[in-house]
């Protein structure tokens, strides 16, 4: 017998090997062979062959070694032959199972051909298990990834079946024995059985997408002491994630999810709307319309975040009309394996460029700082001319009960005081409205998350005073910064101090009033103790209004809460480099304003806000207060006079005994809140020095 030629066992795909293979008229015959038959191929339905004439113990021992091989060949490429059966086992798990004739020589069953014949059968079940694999994945259903995964599989066993082919033919030129066929069989095993189990695996649990790949790339590292195997795989793994970077290119370099089978990691909610923004006061759009899923490939795991944020760049600026994509520059084909991780460098250059475009194009074409300071002229009273005189024309109306107020009595009231003031001159002036709450500011912040409700309690009857706020039309795409979330924390702020405008007025009135009558003779009146309470009531008022918004008292030697807050971040706004950052910063701002203004420390606002009422409520009495003091000098010897004269005094005694008792008791709660809050210290050594005299 001649001896044999050597046989190219196909350890890795064709397009991954340098060696021979059959080409030409033989190769075209041989695939046209019976062996190749489709109509003879084993399917999960067939039954084992039953057109067998006679057992192979009729033949002679070499000839049924022959036999055997002439089956195993079939049986290697999934066609049963006349003695070995293929049969589906049903069990926990289906497998598939390979029988020899039983009457086969007792000499060759005693011998190692059976043993031999036995440990290529698993061969034959991994060959069997990957193209059925192939025929299932390729369906529509399963994704690209399965698809990709799919065609590289069949190169493989395209070539594992150019192998058989090869054998068979030194098998009819007499030139392959039983243990040359185990022998060139060996090297393909590792690589088919680590396939069969990948395989075995998305089956069972149906997978699609990020988790075939990431299991063909935990199975890659754990077959790293075979290299064959481990290259094989990862050359899978690559050809596999061909489809799924396609998805991902185009989400970096155009900000386009093009993901017919759900298989990306970034899911999109179309449900969300960019006019959401406005109208929700969670802002679920710019953290819900693009979010990350549970299965994230491994290879892009730390740098998940970055290609989502990327991808919602570029899709707001094609939201806005502004057409931009990653330059061809800074494009490239998206790759995994490589010791330099080129697709690292690409999706970070595509993510440095895609942020600064859209800070660009909010900042310079939308115009963020100078919408922020408009909304800081109106809503936090840095300009306040224009809520003074709203607050003289509007007094009657806000006045009024809450379900009595007319919105757009208000609108046009507030739309004559911004024309009629230096407000005229902000072209942004239309964007501001009027809105009126129908609950109290204690109640609004009683449903804020930070606080206890139960804490809290709501007046009996409210008026638009104490209900009345200012909002601000906010177009896309800055309402991904100023949106209906942080303008509601405006909201808060401009209707504490909205409030405490208001009680700072009526202290005025009252303190006009008794500057009105300082030429009168009030010795052995109340009037004289009831102006000392006015001025300590009003400075206790504009001091925390100095406290709290941007002018510092000279009285005051502590910075305010706004203002100070503003300019750090503005100047962080300069310097930011992404959209992500700039609401980072905003919404520190809004924060820091919020505890600032004591509107997160139930404790220490339920005190204030007493303190507030006791001032309003002696400044609607000091009517009452002067015009019957005022009496007692015309009326000086009769009993009503001293009767009046007491009654007077009295109120005048539980007004200033009140206040004081409240300012008193506002310290230690301020002391201690200091402790967690440090810009409490100096809010509260004011309040003890108020209270001391």
């Amino acid at each position: 017998m001649e001896p044999m030629t050597p046989i190219s066992c196909p350890t890795t795909p064709r397009w991954n090997q340098d060696r021979p293979f059959l080409t030409g008229r033989f190769h075209q015959e041989t695939r046209a062979s019976s062996r190749f038959d489709d109509s003879k191929r084993f399917t999960p339905d067939s039954s084992s062959n039953s057109g067998v004439e006679q057992a192979i113990g009729c033949y002679d021992t070499p000839v049924q070694e022959l036999i055997v091989i002439d089956d195993l060949l079939s049986a290697m490429v999934g066609i049963e032959g006349r003695y070995i059966s293929i049969k589906r086992v049903h069990g926990k798990e289906e497998s598939i199972a390979f029988q020899v004739d039983p009457s086969m020589d007792l000499a060759l069953q005693a011998s190692s051909t059976l043993e031999l014949a036995k440990r290529i059968f698993p061969l034959c079940e991994c060959f069997l298990l990957i193209d059925q694999f192939v025929e299932s994945s390729s369906q529509f259903k399963n994704g690209l990834v399965n698809h990709a995964f799919a065609a590289a599989l069949r190169a493989l066993l395209l070539d594992y079946q150019a192998m058989v082919a090869q054998l068979e033919h030194q098998f009819r030129l007499g030139r392959l024995s039983l243990q040359g066929l185990w022998f060139y069989c060996q090297p393909m095993m590792g690589s088919m059985r680590a396939l069969a189990a990948v395989i075995h695996q998305a089956s069972a649990k149906h997978f699609v997408g990020s988790a075939v790949l990431n299991l063909l790339q935990s199975q890659a590292k754990a077959m790293a002491g075979d290299n064959s195997v481990r290259s094989l795989l990862e050359k899978m793994t690559e050809c596999a994630s061909n489809a799924y970077l396609s998805i991902l290119e185009r989400w970096v370099y155009e900000g386009i999810i093009d993901d017919p089978y759900g298989e990306f990691f970034i899911a999109e909610n179309r449900s969300l709307k960019k006019e959401s923004l406005s109208q929700d006061s969670t802002a679920k759009y710019w953290s819900q319309r693009y979010s990350l899923k549970e299965t994230i490939p491994g290879f892009l795991a730390n740098i998940a975040a970055t290609i989502l944020t990327t991808g919602k760049y570029l899709n707001v600026m094609r939201e806005c009309g502004h057409n931009v994509q990653v330059p061809i520059s800074e494009r490239s084909k998206l790759t995994i394996f490589g010791s330099n991780h080129h697709y690292l460098e690409c999706i970070k250059a595509a993510h440095e460029f895609a942020s600064k475009e859209l800070v660009s194009l909010i900042k310079d074409k939308y115009d963020l700082i100078g919408r922020l300071r408009s909304i800081k002229h109106y809503l936090l009273l840095d300009q306040g001319d224009f809520l003074v005189h709203f607050m003289d024309i509007a007094r009657d109306e806000l006045n009024k009960k809450v379900h009595e107020i007319s919105v757009e009595k208000l609108q046009s009231l507030l739309d004559l005081a911004l024309r009629t003031t230096a407000a005229a001159a902000d072209p942004r002036h239309e964007d501001l409205t009027c809105c009126v709450d129908r609950a109290s500011l204690l109640t609004t912040l009683g449903m804020h998350k930070d606080l206890d409700s139960n804490s809290i309690e709501d007046p009996v009857s409210i008026t638009g005073l104490e209900t009345f706020s200012l909002s601000y039309k906010v177009q896309w795409p800055l309402s991904i910064v100023i949106s209906k979330k942080a303008l509601s924390k405006y909201q808060l702020i401009f209707r504490s101090l909205f409030h405490c405008k208001h009680v700072e007025r009526q202290l005025c009135g009252a303190w006009q009033i008794h500057q009105g009558i300082r030429s009168m003779n009030s010795n052995g009146t109340a009037i004289r103790r009831s102006s000392l309470l006015c001025r300590s009531m009003l400075k206790f008022i504009s001091s925390l209004l100095h406290y709290l918004t941007f002018e510092a008292s000279r009285e005051l030697s502590f910075s305010c809460v706004l203002e100070p807050n503003w300019h750090v971040m503005h100047d962080r706004l300069q310097s930011t480099k992404s959209v992500d950052e700039v609401i980072q910063h905003h919404d520190f701002f809004l924060d820091k304003c919020l505890r600032g203004c004591l509107l997160l420390l139930p404790d220490v606002l339920k005190k204030m806000e007493k303190l507030k009422s006791v001032c309003l409520q002696y400044a609607a009495a000091t009517q009452w207060l002067i015009s019957s003091s005022i009496d007692i000098n015309s009326q000086s010897h009769s009993q009503k006079t001293m009767i009046r004269d007491a009654t007077v005094t009295e109120s005048i005694f539980n007004f200033e005994r009140e206040f004081n008792s409240e300012l008193q008791s506002l310290g230690p709660v301020l002391s201690k809140g200091s402790q967690a809050e440090p810009y409490l210290t100096h809010l509260s050594q004011w309040i003890l020095g108020v209270s001391k005299e």
